[in-house]
Parts: structure tokens; C-alpha cells; sequence
């Protein structure tokens, strides 16, 4: 117990977000197509059939693109999608919406239980911020592609 405070030091918090996209040229997002074409782009390609690569795709009201962000890198059978390194960055940036991604490398774009799963935990759990989770994509090494919204799983 501090009887003092004064003596007490406690660390400074800053978040901030600087970008280089004017909010005029940020691509905007149409479709699960439009999606995928835009996401493909942050994944390594060398690496892309090695190993799974969890990312989050941020949208402001009018579906524009904020940015991207990696949440995890896993193994060649899966990645952890950490519900608070998906949602803290959606809150800082004031985005109105996600699309979560990740890829397969084994080629098979169906999504597993797990896939589900998490992608309905992040919804619920976005709802409380007024966040949608607008779709979840699962990418093939050979760019085909799984959008969870467009068939109608979430």
C-alpha cells in the first residue's frame, strides 16, 4: 500500500495510429472477392503454404479499408485467433467493421469447427462495441478461397 502516491510511478499509456493512405484512396470492400484480392496481398507468399497466418481486416461505415494486421502465426494445421488482439486494434481505430482471415495450407479451403467457432466468438463478442464481423475468409495457397458470410455460416 502506497501512503504516498507521489512516490508511485506508473507507466504512460499512448495508442496511436498514423497512416499513409489518404481516406479518399483507401480501397473499399464490395465483396468476399474484393476481400480476398486485398488480403492475399499481406501474406507471404514463400510462406503461405507452410504455415497458418491469422489477419484482421479493419473498415470504417463506408466498408474503406483502415489497414491490416497479422493477429498469429501457427503451425502447418493451425493459429490461434486471440479475441482481444482482434478487437483491441478495431476499438483504437474506431473501425465499424472486421473481416478475419487466415489460410489453409493444406489446400482445402472448407473451414474446420474450430474456424466456426471462433469466428462466432468474435462476433458476439464485437457486438458489444458495435462491431460487425463482416465475413471470415480462408485462403488456399493457390488463391481459391472460403467466405464463411457468402455461404451463409455466419
Amino acid at each position: 500500500m502506497y501512503d504516498d502516491l507521489t512516490k508511485c510511478e506508473i507507466a504512460e499509456i499512448k495508442v496511436s495510429y498514423k497512416t499513409k493512405v489518404k481516406a479518399s484512396d483507401r480501397p473499399h470492400v464490395d465483396s468476399s472477392n474484393t476481400a480476398k484480392d486485398l488480403l492475399i496481398k499481406s501474406f507471404d507468399p514463400d510462406t503461405i503454404e507452410l504455415f497458418e497466418t491469422s489477419k484482421a481486416m479493419y473498415l470504417n461505415r463506408s466498408n474503406k479499408v483502415i489497414g491490416v494486421i497479422t493477429i498469429s502465426e501457427g503451425g502447418l494445421t493451425g493459429t490461434i485467433m486471440d479475441v482481444r488482439k482482434i478487437l483491441a486494434p478495431a476499438i483504437n481505430l474506431m473501425a465499424n467493421g472486421i473481416i478475419l482471415c487466415h489460410n489453409h495450407p493444406s489446400g482445402n479451403e472448407k473451414p474446420s469447427e474450430n474456424d466456426i467457432l471462433i469466428t462466432q466468438k468474435v462476433k458476439e463478442a464485437a457486438k458489444f462495441f458495435d462491431i460487425t464481423v463482416l465475413d471470415h475468409l480462408i485462403i488456399t495457397p493457390d488463391l481459391r478461397y472460403y467466405s464463411l458470410a457468402d455461404e451463409g455460416v455466419i
